[in-house]
């Protein structure tokens, strides 16, 4: 294996340990770090590694389960797709997300782009499963 993957994987453990726990590991994020966060019907950015946790605090702060569904490495570190689940005022939530970071030579992120679906309750979740059927799940 190579530097650069070996470098992309521990980035995408952190990253994951972080968006499960809410605590970003040492070495997860690059000072410089820039987020840019593309929501259904919004879109935000942050500048550095502190203000990309603290958003993530501000906009989702609750502890879940990642389940990851592909990583793929580039040459600049790594594309992530995942689904989250979450428990929050008393509801089970759901949401898809692909991140495309990249990573310097201490592997630490110094940029990400994520894509969200938007946060499902559980309505929209039983609407979903009555209504469309997954190839795939």
């Amino acid at each position: 294996m190579t530097t650069v993957a070996v470098r992309a994987d521990a980035s995408v453990a952190r990253l994951v340990e972080w968006l499960e726990t809410g605590t970003a590991p040492d070495g997860t994020f690059a000072a410089d770090c820039l987020t840019d966060l593309s929501l259904p019907h919004w879109r935000l950015q942050f500048d550095g590694g502190a203000a990309t946790v603290a958003g993530r605090r501000e906009l989702h702060p609750y502890p879940g389960v990642v389940r990851v569904e592909r990583v793929d490495r580039t040459e600049r570190g790594f594309v992530i797709a995942f689904e989250e689940r979450w428990r929050h005022e008393g509801q089970n939530w759901y949401c898809r997300e692909q991140i495309a970071g990249d990573v310097n030579a201490a592997g630490e992120i110094t940029e990400l782009r994520v894509y969200c679906t938007g946060d499902w309750d559980e309505a929209v979740q039983a609407r979903h499963a009555a209504e469309i059927t997954l190839l795939r799940p």
